[in-house]
C-alpha cells in the first residue's frame, strides 16, 4: 500500500537574524541570530511529519558539517533521506536572512547551488521510489530540467511550490501534469501575467493544473477547481513569525488531498496551518501535531 508521500526540492541551513527594534540599514542592529534546518523542501518534509504522514525527502547537501546537521535533523523527526544525493565536493544550501523587529524578512541571500545537482540522471535512480509514493511535492528549487523529468516520468499525482517570482518560471513546462499549485500572487503574476488573483487562478486552471490555492497574504486565499472558485479569510493568529508559514500551507494541501478533503476543507485546513505556523518563533510549529486529528480522515482506497 502506498502509505508516504514523497518530497523533491531543497534542504539548507538557515541563518537568521531578527533585530530587536526597527532595523537600520548599514549598522549594526542588537538581535538574535539563530541557525536551523530548514529550505522549502525540508520544511514541506518536516510539516507532512508532525501532521502524522509517512514522507521521502529526495535533496541535496554537501560534504560538510551543515551536511552532516541536515540529514541528522531528518532523521530526528522521522524523515527518510534515504533518496538524498550526498555530494562531497560541494558546500551544502545556506540561507541567510534579516527580518524585522517583527520575524518579516527584509533581505535575504541564498547559496544554494548544491541544489542543481539533482538532475534528471538522479531522479532516474529513484523514480521506482517516487512512483510509489502517494503524491510527489515539487519546490521550484530544482531546474526547469530536472522539473520537465520528474513531470514526464513521475505517475503519482504531484503538487507544486513556486518557491519565488524568480523561480515561479521554471513551472511553466509542467502545469498541465500539477494536481496542485500553491503560489502566491506574485508568483500567480509570474506565471500567468495576470495581476489579478482571480484571472491568475483561472488562467492557472486553463493551463492545466488541476487545483489551484493562490495566497493573497493578509487578505486570505484563493482556491479554485474546476468552475468553482472560494475566497476565505486569513484565521487570526498572534503572529510571531512569518518565516515557514507557505511551506505549511503547502505541506497541509498536499496532505488534505492525499486524504480526501474536499476543496473547501482543504482550504480551512491549509489556512489552520499556516496560521498556527505563524504563532511559533520556529518555521515548523510542533502544534501541527494535534492538527491533522481534528479533521475528518477517507478511508484508503
Amino acid at each position: 500500500m502506498k502509505d508516504y508521500i514523497a518530497v523533491v526540492g531543497g534542504m539548507n541551513v538557515d541563518i537568521c537574524g531578527r533585530p530587536f527594534r526597527r532595523p537600520v540599514l548599514k549598522d549594526s542592529n542588537p538581535g538574535r541570530v539563530s541557525l536551523r534546518a530548514g529550505g522549502v523542501g525540508r520544511n514541506i518534509a518536516h510539516n507532512l511529519r508532525l501532521l502524522g504522514q509517512k514522507v521521502q525527502l529526495l535533496s541535496a547537501v554537501g560534504g560538510d558539517e551543515y551536511g552532516k546537521l541536515l540529514l541528522q535533523s531528518c532523521a530526528g523527526i522521522g524523515i527518510d533521506t534515504s533518496l538524498c544525493l550526498r555530494a562531497e565536493e560541494e558546500n551544502s544550501s545556506t540561507y541567510l536572512y534579516i527580518t524585522d523587529e517583527h520575524g518579516d524578512m527584509e533581505l535575504a541571500v541564498a547559496d544554494m547551488e548544491v541544489t542543481a545537482r539533482i538532475t534528471p540522471a538522479v531522479i532516474a535512480a529513484r523514480l521506482e521510489a517516487l512512483n510509489a509514493a502517494r503524491a510527489v511535492v515539487l519546490d521550484a528549487n530544482l531546474e526547469a530540467e530536472t522539473l520537465e523529468y520528474l513531470a514526464a516520468h513521475v505517475t503519482a499525482p504531484l503538487c507544486a511550490d513556486p518557491v519565488s517570482t524568480g523561480k515561479a518560471p521554471r513551472l511553466l513546462g509542467i502545469l498541465p501534469r500539477l494536481r496542485c499549485i500553491k503560489p502566491n500572487a506574485l508568483e500567480a503574476e509570474a506565471l500567468t501575467g495576470e495581476p489579478d488573483p482571480e484571472a491568475a487562478a483561472r488562467a492557472l486552471l486553463k493551463a492545466g493544473v488541476e487545483r489551484v490555492f493562490l495566497s493573497m497574504g493578509a487578505q486570505g486565499m484563493l482556491a479554485a477547481e474546476g468552475n468553482r472558485l472560494l475566497n476565505l479569510p486569513c484565521e487570526r493568529a498572534r503572529v510571531l513569525n512569518t518565516t515557514g508559514a507557505g511551506d505549511a500551507v503547502t505541506a497541509a494541501l498536499c496532505w488534505a488531498d492525499v486524504h480526501g478533503l474536499s476543496l473547501e476543507d482543504s482550504l480551512r485546513f491549509a489556512l489552520r496551518a499556516g496560521a498556527l505556523t505563524c504563532e511559533s518563533m520556529e518555521a515548523n510549529n510542533p502544534a501541527l501535531a494535534e492538527l491533522s486529528g481534528q479533521w475528518a480522515v477517507v478511508s484508503d482506497p
